[in-house]
């Protein structure tokens, strides 16, 4: 098993999941298009923790680079210098996976709670409030209590589907760094291109 490719396969997989994290969390700035929640902060409170843009996104990047320059040239050397050891580069690339666990995790933890709480929205009393604050999450459930927000138009909608795409790709995030965590050290302590069969010391 090649675990400098397999590093690699990772880091391109977390830098497309980046993109959409911040994407994702771009769009829920901007309920139905519209600029005026944001400005008037009439904006869910978890919306401004920016969880899919640092903890999803930029953090992730960091973690991605370094995998995906593991391996080059058949998985000889670190980031193309062939005298860099393998077993330094693989045990290395457990620290940048540790960083993308927590930003992983900081995402996850954000769009539970945004989920669990609800949107910020203008309920029938004319009243700007978490309205489904106190549910405990049920009313995901319960789709008919959807329409006591009036203002943004179906902004639980736009709330839970985004919030939702940020649990869905920070969780698969935070299992794709978890396996450079353990491909890393198996690296490190095999310290072996499958390409060339040759051993690197550190």
């Amino acid at each position: 098993m090649c675990y400098g490719k397999c590093a690699r396969c990772i880091g391109h997989s977390l830098v497309g999941l980046a993109l959409l994290c911040i994407i994702a969390n771009i769009l829920l700035y901007f309920p139905n298009g519209e600029t005026k929640y944001a400005s008037e902060n009439h904006l869910s409170r978890f919306v401004w923790f920016f969880s899919g843009i640092v903890g999803g996104g930029l953090l992730m990047l960091l973690p991605a680079f370094v995998f995906i320059g593991l391996e080059q040239d058949d998985c000889c050397g670190c980031c193309g210098h062939e005298n860099c050891g393998k077993r330094c580069v693989m045990l290395s690339s457990v620290l940048a996976a540790l960083i993308g666990i927590a930003g992983s995790g900081y995402c996850v933890i954000v769009a539970a709670l945004g989920l669990a709480e609800g949107p910020l929205c203008l309920d029938s009393f004319g009243q700007w409030n978490y309205t489904f604050a106190s549910t405990e999450g049920q009313y995901l459930l319960d789709t008919s209590t959807w329409s006591q927000c009036t203002e943004p138009k179906h902004i639980v909608e736009w709330n839970v589907s985004l919030f939702s795409i940020l649990l869905a790709l920070g969780g698969i995030e935070f299992i794709l760094c978890l396996i450079q965590v353990i491909n890393g050290v198996l690296g490190g302590i095999c310290g072996f291109c499958c390409s060339r069969q040759q051993q690197y010391d550190c």
